[in-house]
């Protein structure tokens, strides 16, 4: 049935119109990452990146095409001269030709279009594998099997696995869609006694299979390269079984093959089924026998009952390959009894402890909200990080940074003007010192306010505090800024009800003042207030991909990020820095581990904002140091690791984007961290490669763990590293340092503590694992948590009366005067107020030194405990009236009247109806309780336990004491 005339003419009408309409999007699309990448300056890696994957695509989508559709030509061209009729009767073929042959040019046309836009987006997927093979850097190492240089895995063999996997599904297309036309136009007959095909299909698919079986020759002699990538043995890389017997049954196969495909081939000039039956069985069991029994058999009666003894070479191979690909084989490894005599030690000569960070960055996020968020419409990235700023005399200290974000405009404001014309950036740099906090135990600010002050804004310089550029989940996608007239919020004046406003003025950003491109995001945001708004001008910029690690991931999408970036005030503006890595899984050799596995404890969030492009990895280095500018967003990549092969690949790839180590101003050098990312590999990786010998590995008795978190509740979660300053047994002065402990595999002893030198110098990334004796028993972090709260419950349930929430801050390991010292703050979270949120406010300080412990208001009174006044404290006098056996009785007494009243008012109230007097009464009765708790604290914490009354150490597992109810 034809359709009317008019509906005819719409039709082809309404195609061009929707097909114009996607091409429109299309363009809207790649135009604008055009623009976005012209305003940062890095239109190379975009041409560079569209160019490849545009050649790739062509020829991915050509030979797939010309292939294929060649083939199917040929088919075609090659089908009897006398119809199918040929082998007999009609076949059920002669009904499907017969309905598809009117259309065969258009269904060849569409299916080969379909095929070749499949291959071809395939194709340029794999941009990344080519520019790497064409821009190849060797490593000037070779492995240990084939004894070629690293490169040639890390390059050239994954381009030949992607040409070969290519070219495989070509010929099994081509293969299936011949196959297919010859039996169409009756090339060949499925009817009994058997296959009847004429004498060009049987020539046709005989050279096809033999092109398929050549190239399994082919993909068996490269599999041989593979092996080093094997998991089949007791560790990573080729094993006994794969030396031994895989790699030659490769070359048997190989072998084979290339004889199976001369058979296939010769069945072109030889009629009959019989060669490529014999090749193609022959293949078959050589592939069962030679490539499955054999080396099952190899391993099963060779290898396994001698294991250690067969794989010894081939474990030392891994462990040399795996220490050397994650940058820990050049590791320190100290012996250290950690038995420090107390007697001995003289705190106040040696200031490396006196001065360690008590704010925990991953507890005071809330204390910063509620004390410097000013506004509600303000927040700051949870958690915070950690950098060093000058004191009053000029010395680098701990610091505890974050910059106050933007988290969107209150709900009641929040429309498209609001969103995107007017709450556009967030204000502020706030700092505090991180061993140091007020008399109401909250950080003591260096930095703060709108607009900020401090003596550290004095000391920095800083002239630029305004964030555009941020971490905040809340911040619109996109903002439009500068303008005739100053309509963004600024900051919020000290009077209480105006504001000040200002009009974005920096270099970054893409002009939206023309039609065009109004029109181009509009269609890309699907926002018409781009187009019609009249506070869009010819000197408005768009702001998108605000996030510092988006950003870097767009100019720089081979390189992994860290997820963990930081603020720091460099030549007097805020940037932020971040971490990238170059990263393979195909370093010969080494152990192959999950990225996100090996980074995740109790503060990564697993779900990194940045997709990593290898989780599954074995080779990993902090190649390059990038920052964020976070006014105007400019994007710096400086090479860090300018020895790294990969990251000298990826420069020849794109010349010029990344900047030389010499061109980083030394503002910016002073801020600069060991990455914490890389750090928790390297401490999962020496868990258990710090063993080099294979026959102790092979025992795995020395492996160690890293703790779970003593903070965690129980969870079955690791304890991350701190960034501290540390003064290690072989170092004068303490040095800024990410430290981690580790615990053996069974049991919650100290098995060792690990520090990197985290400060940009001679040692920076230097990493030192101090190893305690196996023979003796030093407390883990968990244990000293335990023993804590067990020497103290009483004290530590008095801080949880009124409702309040203990919370225990960071554990810190320090090696000090022999031994170890643990510090670690303890926080109550309280509300300051009625329908204020609760944070956490620091209390107390608990510290440990072998079998003594200090809690106390400050980090020196703790200490003091600890070893006392001097070198030589004499002992106290445990007969005078305020010993901590007296005290304790008082407090006991006071905890149990303060619970007493509690409840008298709580039974009170339920009464029906309340009884008021009685309740009034209570409260009274509770003032004097805790007027009483009080007096019975402060008398406890004051003197020094006689070591005759400490309390014998609790057993790993006691229960943490419970807070008393709230009154």
């Amino acid at each position: 049935m034809r359709l009317p005339r008019r509906p005819r003419l719409l039709l082809p009408v309404a195609i061009a119109i929707v097909a114009l309409v996607v091409l429109f999007f299309l363009f809207a699309g790649i135009f604008t990452d055009y623009l976005w990448y012209d305003s940062v300056n890095y239109t190379s890696v975009f041409s560079g990146v569209i160019i490849t994957q545009i050649l790739l695509f062509i020829v991915g989508a050509v030979l797939m095409a010309g292939l294929v559709g060649g083939n199917m030509l040929l088919a075609y061209r090659m089908r009897p001269m006398f119809g199918p009729g040929m082998f007999g009767g009609a076949s059920g073929a002669d009904r499907y030709r017969m309905a598809l042959d009117p259309h065969r040019k258009l269904i060849f046309l569409i299916g080969v279009a379909v095929l070749a836009l499949f291959a071809g987006s395939s194709f340029s997927g794999q941009w990344k594998t080519w520019l790497e093979f064409v821009n190849a850097t060797p490593f000037g190492e070779t492995d240990a099997l084939f004894k070629y240089d690293v490169s040639f895995f890390m390059f050239t063999y994954p381009f030949l696995r992607m040409v070969l996997d290519f070219l495989f599904t070509a010929v099994v297309l081509s293969a299936i869609t011949a196959a297919l036309v010859h039996y169409l136009y009756g090339g060949f007959r499925l009817q009994s006694p058997g296959v009847h095909a004429s004498r060009a299909a049987r020539i046709h698919l005989s050279v096809l299979l033999g092109v398929f079986v050549l190239l399994k020759a082919v993909a068996y002699w490269i599999d041989r390269f593979g092996l080093v990538f094997s998991d089949r043995g007791f560790a990573y890389g080729a094993s006994y079984t794969d030396v031994n017997a895989v790699l030659p049954a490769k070359t048997i196969l190989a072998i084979i093959a290339l004889i199976c495909a001369v058979l296939f081939f010769a069945g072109v000039v030889r009629p009959g089924g019989m060669l490529p039956g014999v090749s193609f069985g022959l293949l078959v069991l050589s592939a069962v026998l030679i490539g499955g029994v054999y080396p099952a058999l190899v391993e099963q009666f060779q290898v396994k009952p001698n294991q250690q003894n067969k794989e010894q070479m081939y474990i030392k191979r891994n462990i040399d390959a795996t220490r050397k690909a994650y940058g820990v084989d050049k590791t320190d490894v100290i012996d250290y009894a950690a038995q420090g005599d107390v007697s001995k030690v003289n705190v106040t000569a040696d200031s490396s402890i006196s001065g360690v960070r008590l704010l925990d960055p991953n507890l005071v996020a809330k204390t910063y909200q509620q004390k410097q968020r000013i506004r509600g419409f303000y927040d700051f990235h949870d958690p915070l990080d950690v950098d060093r700023y000058p004191d009053e005399s000029g010395k680098m200290r701990d610091t505890v940074v974050a910059v106050r974000e933007l988290a969107g405009p209150p709900a009641e404001q929040n429309n498209w003007i609001n969103r995107h014309l007017v709450y556009t950036h967030g204000y502020g740099f706030v700092a505090a010192p991180g061993n140091e906090v007020d008399s109401q135990g909250l950080p003591n600010f260096d930095a703060k306010d709108m607009p900020v002050t401090g003596p550290l804004v004095e000391r920095t310089g800083l002239k630029e505090s305004r964030i555009y550029f941020g971490e905040s989940p809340g911040a619109p996608d996109y903002v439009i800024v500068g303008g005739d007239k100053a309509q963004e919020l600024d900051y919020p004046l000290s009077s209480g009800t105006g504001q000040q406003n200002t009009t974005y003025d920096g270099k970054g950003g893409v002009p939206v003042g023309s039609f065009l491109n109004r029109l181009l995001y509009a269609a890309k945001y699907s926002e018409k207030n781009l187009l019609l708004s009249s506070d869009i001008n010819d000197k408005s910029k768009i702001l998108y991909e605000r996030n510092p690690q988006q950003r870097i991931a767009k100019v720089a999408p081979f390189l992994s990020l860290d997820d963990n970036p930081y603020p720091a005030i460099v030549d007097g503006r805020v940037v932020w820095i971040v971490d990238a890595y170059t990263t393979s899984n195909a370093y010969p050799y080494s152990d192959s581990r999950s990225l996100e596995a090996m980074t995740r404890d109790l503060v990564t969030d697993p779900r990194l904002v940045v997709p990593q492009p290898r989780d599954q990895i074995n080779y990993m280095r902090n190649a390059v140091k990038a920052t964020v500018d976070a006014y105007d967003g400019t994007v710096t990549l400086y090479a860090w690791d300018e020895k790294d092969p990969i990251l000298r690949t990826w420069r020849k790839a794109f010349p010029g984007i990344i900047k030389p180590e010499s061109e980083m101003s030394d503002g910016l050098k002073q801020h600069l961290r060991y990455p914490e990312a890389l750090f928790k590999v390297q401490r999962d990786v020496l868990s258990r490669y710090h063993i080099d010998d294979p026959n102790a590995f092979y025992s795995g008795q020395d492996f160690w763990n890293v703790p779970n978190d003593p903070s965690s509740g129980g969870r079955d979660i690791k304890q991350p590293p701190y960034y501290l300053s540390v003064k290690m047994p072989d170092t004068e002065e303490p040095t800024f340092s990410l430290t981690t402990t580790f615990v053996p595999r069974q049991g919650p002893n100290l098995a060792a503590f690990m520090a990197v030198d985290a400060n940009p110098g001679p040692d920076y990334g230097k990493l030192r694992i101090l190893r305690m004796p196996s023979n003796t028993t030093i407390p883990g972090p968990g244990q000293v948590q335990n023993n804590f709260q067990n020497k103290f419950s009483g004290e530590l349930n008095l801080l949880g009366i009124g409702g309040a929430k203990i919370r225990y801050g960071n554990m810190l390991t320090l090696p000090f005067a022999g031994g170890l010292v643990y510090i670690e703050p303890v926080y109550v979270e309280t509300a300051a107020s009625s329908g204020q949120e609760p944070y956490p406010i620091l209390r107390r300080v608990l510290a440990s030194y072998g079998d003594k412990v200090g809690f106390a208001d400050t980090l020196e009174g703790a200490l003091k405990q600890v070893f006392g006044e001097h070198t030589q404290q004499a002992k106290p006098d445990v007969t005078k009236p305020n010993t901590p056996v007296q005290s304790n009785t008082t407090l006991s007494q006071a905890i149990t009247e303060a619970q007493q009243a509690y409840d008298k008012a709580q039974k009170a109230l339920a009464a029906n109806p309340p009884n008021w007097a009685e309740y009034g009464e209570a409260q009274k009765e509770l003032q004097k309780a805790l007027e009483k708790l009080e007096g019975a604290v402060a008398s406890t914490t004051t003197p020094v336990p006689a070591p005759s009354e400490s309390p014998a150490p609790a057993p790993s597992g006691s229960p943490t004491p419970t807070p008393s109810p709230s009154p």
